[in-house]
């Protein structure tokens, strides 16, 4: 007896998938809870693990868009696995062999025949194939053929997403761009005092992205609209604080959300952005775990951006970029210093969020980072 391997639900909003990859081969034997294959959906890649223990049997090949439901292979019972190996128990297929082997022997008695035949035209022809040799030369034409210059492939269900929902922001938000600088010195100072302690006591290192979450909810308090969102003619005013951290995978970029940030301690916050990193290492991020966000806080800096205007991430009204941290000089008390600085860029939507609201909450961020104190007293 066997079962069938279907497509399962992965979310209410998806339909289908890419099957990506078989993580084992056809005929193998699998035990429950073995992953399977993976699936790719335009949101996460979800790994399909096995039922039961069994042989499998691949129906569906890897690249293949499939269906929810759509059944992709079968687990065949492990007893009854064997009653079909005796397949191969072929052993009268080497008498034909022989037989056949036996058939060639009169080929033998032809060849001299042919031998006798041979002598007459050998002293005219035998010259003549010596002109074969400039053949060859056409060979460099198959350069220029256009083999081998490029490569064609489909989009993953993840990267159609991705373009769909940039090209969609840009075509339905008024997207402007505003941009401040940040002295970053006493939040690299607070880390490197209490980073030991922290650590000991939380399990976690104390990062930079728990500073900024906290600097951009009380940012969003400050400045509301920012903090919502158009629905058709309407707006919509969110009284909660899901923060999303665009994360790069090697399948392309996904944003977990920090849900209920305003209510995390850094600990707490800390804890989130670690396990969410496992799971888009492991591809085990659950569509759920994208959902919801009212904000977007992306980190450009990590791979050397130094400035860059991001694009909002519908339906939400702003983003916050992130940049590289860079030794420079900077005027301080009349004096010129070197300070390690971040650029700010924060991209909003103009038809819900005005220049004033849209400055006075990056300088509200700027004012929390190079005041940390202002985080943990919640001023």
């Amino acid at each position: 007896m066997s079962i069938e391997i279907k497509v399962p639900t992965v979310g209410e909003s998806i339909t289908s998938g890419v099957l990506s990859t078989w993580h084992k081969k056809d005929g193998d034997a699998v035990k429950s809870g073995d992953p399977l294959f993976t699936l790719e959906t335009d949101k996460v890649a979800t790994e399909v693990t096995a039922e039961k223990a069994g042989t499998l049997r691949i129906k569906t090949a890897e690249g293949t868009e499939v269906k929810i439901g759509d059944v992709v292979g079968s687990i065949e019972d492990s007893a009854a696995a064997p009653a079909a190996a005796p397949a191969p128990k072929a052993e009268p297929a080497p008498a034909k062999k022989s037989k056949a082997a036996a058939e060639p022997k009169a080929a033998p008695a032809a060849e001299p025949a042919k031998a006798k035949e041979a002598p007459s035209p050998a002293p005219k022809a035998a010259p003549e194939p010596v002109e074969t040799k400039e053949e060859p030369a056409p060979a460099p034409a198959s350069p220029t053929s256009g083999e081998n210059r490029f490569t064609r492939k489909k989009l993953s269900p993840l990267r159609r997403k991705i373009a769909t929902q940039l090209v969609m922001a840009q075509q339905n938000a008024a997207i402007l761009t505003t941009f401040n600088e940040c002295d970053l010195t006493a939040v690299m100072e607070l880390r490197t005092r209490v980073q030991e302690t922290f650590q000991k006591q939380h399990g976690v290192k104390l990062g930079f992205m728990s500073f900024f979450i906290k600097a951009v909810v009380g940012a969003l308090k400050e400045n509301p609209a920012i903090n919502g969102r158009m629905d058709g003619d309407d707006f919509i005013q969110n009284h909660y604080y899901d923060i999303g951290v665009a994360v790069g995978t090697e399948r392309g970029l996904i944003v977990p959300v920090i849900r209920d940030a305003d209510k995390k301690s850094f600990a707490e916050i800390e804890k989130d952005l670690a396990d969410y990193a496992t799971k888009a290492r492991e591809g085990k991020i659950k569509v759920e775990d994208l959902q919801g966000g009212v904000f977007t806080i992306s980190n450009g800096g990590v791979y050397g951006s130094l400035l860059s205007t991001p694009i909002l991430n519908p339906p939400q009204s702003g983003i916050l970029g992130m940049h590289k941290i860079q030794q420079r000089p900077v005027a301080l008390n009349g004096q010129v210093v070197i300070r390690p600085m971040m650029y700010l860029a924060l991209s909003y939507d103009h038809r819900v969020v005005d220049g004033k609201e849209a400055v006075t909450f990056l300088v509200r961020v700027k004012d929390s980072l190079e005041d940390p104190a202002r985080l943990l007293l919640d001023v």
